[in-house]
């Protein structure tokens, strides 16, 4: 399965939680693979905790991939590379965690036949070794989601299924970002239909995903005076109706991520050694992107909505 994963507006924590899910996968058993599409700030590899790649490849990247420079793009063994303990050496019953990453320095450019035909084979390559790929998009209407949406017309590529995760935060701007991005003019759903695509049933395949989402019932709360906690509740509520008018609501939201202060100081894949050792990071967020990494492959969840 492919899943690709964009946002319209930055600082959703788009890349971040889509790295702590393929994670979280993993260690429930699958083999997967994380590539960096990001091509204007390839930076997965800070999350993975890599070093050496924290801004990039400096050669064989995806940029060079698609380019035509080099015959395939490298490949890194996340359990074998990272440079956190808590991270090396594949966990028992854990699958294969695998990145690729982009160029450092790289840029986006526009889709041409032969930039498609390299990620269609990309792509049927990831489908034929992996259980589940996760694709992390450049933000917004952008030329490496042309590039994918491009690909996935090819008939190569019409019986493998794809699906896409559309992240934002819980505010009034990120709502009305997310839905411009899906629903909007130049938006994937009208992007995919010049590229050849049923716009129902690219609708189908797209789920949104809330970050760092304050519960009201969260401890996090506790401290507010009665008078704040009266208008965060009204806000709340508001929200929830500017996401149904806006085509957000529940039916089509595959989850929600709590607000992790761990995660917005630092972007990095959260451990069970952060939550149950150090005990620095919320065992709910754990829970959230567990939930999640499950309901990627859930076929009940993406039908009907």
């Amino acid at each position: 399965m492919l899943v690709f994963a964009t946002s319209d507006k930055g600082g959703t924590g788009r890349s971040v939680t889509s790295s702590n899910l393929i994670y979280r996968r993993s260690l429930q058993g699958s083999d997967v693979c994380y590539l960096d599409f990001d091509f204007g700030s390839p930076t997965a590899g800070a999350i993975f905790a890599i070093a050496d790649l924290a801004r990039g490849t400096r050669a064989n990247g995806l940029h060079s991939y698609l380019r035509e420079k080099v015959p395939w793009p490298m490949r890194v063994d996340v359990w074998g590379e990272s440079d956190r303990l808590s991270l090396r050496g594949r966990p028992d019953g854990a699958g294969q965690l695998c990145l690729i990453p982009g160029d450092s320095g790289g840029a986006e450019f526009a889709a041409d036949p032969a930039i498609v035909e390299r990620c269609v084979q990309l792509m049927l390559r990831m489908e034929e070794e992996f259980d589940l790929t996760l694709v992390d998009l450049s933000s917004g209407r952008s030329y490496a989601t042309d590039i994918v949406l491009a690909a996935l017309a090819a008939p190569q590529l019409r019986g493998v299924t794809a699906r896409w995760l559309v992240f934002h935060r819980w505010t009034r701007q990120h709502i009305i970002a997310a839905s411009g991005l899906v629903y909007g003019q130049r938006g994937i759903i009208e992007m995919g239909a010049a590229r050849g695509h049923d716009p129902e049933r690219l609708r189908r395949a797209i789920r949104f995903v809330r970050t760092a989402v304050l519960d009201p019932g969260s401890d996090q709360l506790s401290g507010l005076r009665p008078a704040q906690m009266e208008w965060f509740e009204a806000y709340n509520g508001e929200l929830q109706r500017l996401a149904g008018a806006e085509r957000l609501g529940q039916a089509v939201t595959l989850g929600s991520v709590p607000l992790e202060p761990v995660l917005q100081l630092r972007e990095q894949l959260i451990s069970d050694a952060d939550t149950v050792t150090k005990q620095i990071a919320n065992m709910a967020t754990v829970e959230a992107f567990d939930s999640i990494a499950k309901r990627l492959t859930e076929d009940a969840v993406w039908e009907g909505a």
